[in-house]
């Protein structure tokens, strides 16, 4: 009888445990050879000094239950980024909660090294792995190829952001602070606690096309943008995403997060397979103006705006 899954442990190989890694990856390949990129005929021919760079040159965990290996993960680091990389679970550790376990050490890897974002592919049929992802947060980023291994089996690319997310109700305060932190807001908005806030906020939450993003760092709120889904009869009823109330907090202004929130921003709308991302910026916010020209906003329409209260 299979034990309960706390006695599933996840560890680290030793620095010169390149034999067992062999052992896990090539049966990885065996069990499965439509998941990876790779095969087993290819790397059953790696040197040992092939799986000694490998070993050290990335990072790997190991899932182990009753004594033998049934599970492994990689994250290797490139450009800033944390590729999750040759996740597999043995039949027999399947249904246990080992792959929820592996894919949260490798997050948990990109947190320490401070990354921002988790990338990964995987192969469209395996709808197991697909739900796992979803899960964690992952998101299609609209990316897709043929299997590396197999090219007629397609895959597709999803991101994990570990700096930005999806507002909750407690973020509201920190969001209206954003809001009213400059001299435009300072006129407009009012207590952070007053609840037409809250309200608004329900609202938006609720609503499938809206989505109200913000940007955490060390557990803090540092930035905020709304995301609107606009659907038309032009351009063919292609939909587009309206960017609203885009702000970053006074503490972290300068540091590149500004322009890392806009394009995730941008590419979720591409993920989403909107036509067209669109903006409207005050006409006395000439540093903004200079901002979106840099990220290739084009200044193509005069906006109107008519106050009703």
């Amino acid at each position: 009888m299979m034990r309960a899954m706390s006695e599933v442990v996840i560890e680290r190989f030793g620095a010169d445990e390149w034999e067992r890694l062999k052992a896990v990856r090539l049966r990885a390949l065996r069990d499965a050879p439509d998941a990876f990129g790779s095969s087993y005929e290819r790397e059953s021919g790696f040197t040992p000094d092939t799986w000694r760079e490998r070993l050290s040159g990335s990072w790997w965990r190991v899932a182990v239950a009753e004594g033998g290996d049934v599970g492994l993960v990689c994250v290797r680091v490139e450009e800033g980024r944390a590729h999750l990389l040759s996740m597999w679970v043995a039949p027999e550790a399947r249904g246990r909660g080992v792959g929820s376990r592996l894919v949260d050490a490798a997050i948990g890897r990109a947190r320490e090294q401070g990354l921002d974002e988790v990338e990964l592919w995987c192969v469209d049929h395996n709808t197991a792995a697909r739900a796992l992802y979803a899960g964690k947060g992952f998101t299609p980023s609209g990316k897709a190829m043929g299997l590396p291994s197999n090219p007629d089996i397609p895959e597709s690319h999803y991101v994990l952001s570990l700096l930005f997310r999806t507002a909750r109700a407690d973020d509201v305060p920190a969001i209206v602070a954003m809001l009213a932190d400059d001299p435009l807001g300072a006129e407009r908005e009012g207590d952070p606690g007053d609840p037409r806030y809250l309200a608004a906020f329900e609202r938006i939450d609720a609503d499938p096309w809206d989505e109200l993003i913000v940007a955490e760092r060390d557990g803090k709120v540092v930035g905020t943008m709304q995301l609107t889904y606009l659907a038309g009869l032009s351009r063919l009823g292609a939909e587009r995403c309206q960017i609203e109330a885009v702000r970053v907090a006074a503490s972290t202004r300068g540091q590149g997060l500004g322009r890392k929130m806009i394009q995730w921003g941008i590419d979720r709308a591409r993920a989403r397979g909107c036509a067209m991302v669109q903006l409207t910026s005050d006409k006395s916010r000439a540093g903004a103006h200079r901002f979106y020209d840099a990220l290739g906003f084009t200044a193509s329409h005069e906006g109107y705006k008519l106050s009703l209260s």
